[in-house]
Parts: structure tokens; sequence; C-alpha cells
């Protein structure tokens, strides 16, 4: 089920067999000359919703949180972000919402990379305000929050191994790519022309040094190598390794 697309008495009425959700959070920013601005958000997306369209009865899908901490990506047009701050703001306002209506299981399917630390300082806002209600613990709702960067499933991990043995990189990677264009093959760009082949390594900080440093966008990869076939095998690999931790993380 995708809340979306569903009648409040749908979400009631899921709610008296699961109190879990998955949210698809990612971010809005540039991923080289042939990367989609949302691939962080659309990955995540993509995954689970195909997930839930392999199993319906066992997956609710949220809405997607699409725009994350991009700062350093600034340098290039079309990117959107969020302070630290403000997301986490929001994490919590998401979360309290969802909590309200009875959720008590709340999974974050992660998209982006430069999310990891703002996700992991919201969830550590929502635990402290959990802990300092005065209400106490015999009153309030259990509450259950995981991350999960969907890049990091053991099989999606060996199947990028597989594709792109080399120049697969850490921006703009051939993966993430071709997740995108296997749901969106009339926007596939096959024959973008790169230079260099494989862009170069670094670490990032601000956005004028990144633009600097990684003129067209790109770190470490190749991501000319990515194609809707391979898309394919990535999103339904990841779709079953999601429905399969989901399950776990109810049975928490």
């Amino acid at each position: 089920m995708r809340l979306p697309l569903s009648t409040w008495p749908d979400i009631e009425s899921w709610l008296q067999q699961s109190t879990c959700i998955v949210l698809p959070i990612g971010s809005m920013e540039q991923h080289g000359p042939n990367g989609f601005l949302g691939t962080d958000a659309l990955c995540p997306e993509i995954i689970a919703n195909h997930a839930e369209s392999l199993a319906p009865d066992k997956l609710l899908i949220g809405p997607t949180f699409n725009v994350g901490c991009a700062q350093h990506h600034l340098g290039f047009p079309g990117t959107v972000t969020l302070r630290p701050s403000t997301m986490i703001a929001t994490m919590v306002d998401w979360t309290e919402s969802l909590l309200r209506h009875g959720f008590d299981k709340i999974y974050w399917l992660n998209g982006h990379g430069g999310n990891i630390a703002t996700i992991e300082a919201a969830f550590a806002e929502i635990h402290a305000r959990r802990s300092f209600d005065p209400r106490g613990a015999d009153t309030r709702p259990d509450l259950w929050l995981k991350r999960r960067d969907w890049w990091d499933f053991r099989e999606v991990l060996a199947l990028c191994n597989e594709l792109y043995p080399q120049g697969h990189g850490s921006h703009a990677t051939a993966s993430e790519v071709a997740v995108t264009y296997w749901a969106y093959p009339e926007r596939e760009r096959q024959h973008t022309a790169m230079s260099p082949k494989i862009a170069p390594n670094g670490s990032i900080s601000d956005a004028v040094r990144y633009r600097q440093d990684f003129p067209d966008g790109r770190i470490g990869s190749d991501p000319t190598q990515a194609n809707a076939d391979d898309g394919g095998r990535l999103v339904a690999a990841a779709a079953q390794c999601l429905i399969k931790d989901v399950a776990t993380f109810v049975s928490h």
C-alpha cells in the first residue's frame, strides 16, 4: 500500500494489522552530466514502490522526503538543500505526526550519503525529546526508528561490484543512474560525453570548492556505464532485500 494513494480509512485499517511505515528519503542535487537532479530521492522511491508491488500486504510506503542536506552541490544549478537543523526539525515533525496515528516502527530508506549524519542526529533528537517528556515511559508509546541505505544491502553491493568493477565511484555512480533509467527509460542518456572518463576522487566541503575540484559534478565515477537493464537488476535485488529487512524490523 502507498500512503499518498490511500484514503484515511485505508490507513486506519492498515494500522489494525501493522504499525510500520517505510519512508524513502533522499536529496535534490546534481548527479553529473547524465544523472537526474532527483536521483537520490528517486532511487529509494523506485525501490520502495517496486517492493510494495511485490508485497502490497506487507509494506506501507509513505511520501518521499525528497530534499535533504546537499549544500556542497549548490554550485550546480537545480540543487535544492536543507540546513541540517531544518532537516532534523522536519523529520521530527514527520515522525511525531505518524506516531500520533499509531505508527511506532518508522523505517527510513535512504538514498543520499550526505543525509546519514543528519538522519542519525534527527533520531537522537527524537529520542531525546521523548526522554525529557515529563509523562514518563508508562504513558508514552514505543517508537523504533531505522535508517537503511539502499546501496548497502549485501546483495546490492555485490551486484554493483559485478556490474561496475571499475569507475563505480562515490557520487553520480553508474548504479544509481541505472536505477533511474530503469524507471524512466524515455529519459535515458547513454551517450553523454565525459572527460576524464573516470572522474577524480577527493574530499568535499563547501559548494565553491566542490565545483572547483569536480567541475562536472562526478566523484570517482563513470556513469556512462549506466543502462536501464542494469537498473532493473539492481531494483529487483534491492526490493527483495527491502522486503526481508522490513519483515525483520517489524518482528523486532
